[in-house]
């Protein structure tokens, strides 16, 4: 028992607060494997946040006026996103229906479900904040549909039908 008590006393994280600048810095952090991601720039400004979910994801996304990259996970999102056909599009629609593209920079914390689903929680999120900094660009994204959330979840399972949400017992033959 004493071994496990030392153990989870090894595995606390520090949590350090970084005071905010004015200026712009160039960012390198190491990801779990050691390797290092590349440089970004993230600015030391004015934020507007805003919070978007689809399915379980939740996505935390900060914009700040002036160029910059667009950063998710401490990780540049076209890197991130990788995986996903057209997601710089999609992620840049709500900046091209507003005509803001190239007018922000993007920071997101995105946590939960999986990369689709995070993707677009990240564009509900963008759009929200874009509203918050102008409410003139409700209109083209309420009308695109970018405000909305997509409530579509997975089917909770049922106690005592085998597993699955809609399975159904078995019924006797004889």
């Amino acid at each position: 028992m004493a071994m496990k008590m030392q153990k989870k006393r090894q595995n606390k994280v520090k949590r350090v607060v970084k005071k905010a600048t004015n200026q712009a810095k160039q960012v390198s952090t190491t990801n779990n494997n050691g390797q290092e991601t590349p440089n970004f720039k993230i600015l030391n400004k004015k934020y507007v946040e805003g919070v978007g979910r689809r399915k379980v994801a939740t996505a935390r996304v900060r914009i700040y006026e002036g160029e910059g990259d667009l950063v998710v996970n401490d990780m540049l999102a076209k890197d991130y996103f990788a995986g996903i056909e057209m997601a710089l599009a999609i992620l840049n629609k709500p900046f091209e229906l507003t005509g803001t593209k190239d007018k922000f920079a993007l920071t997101a914390t995105v946590k939960g479900s999986g990369i689709s689903a995070q993707l677009d929680a990240l564009v509900h999120g963008l759009s929200r904040a874009l509203v918050k900094h102008n409410p003139e660009f409700k209109i083209f994204l309420k009308g695109a549909g970018l405000l909305t959330r997509d409530d579509r979840m997975k089917e909770t399972r049922k106690i005592g039908m085998g597993g699955k949400a809609r399975r159904q017992r078995q019924s006797p033959k004889r």
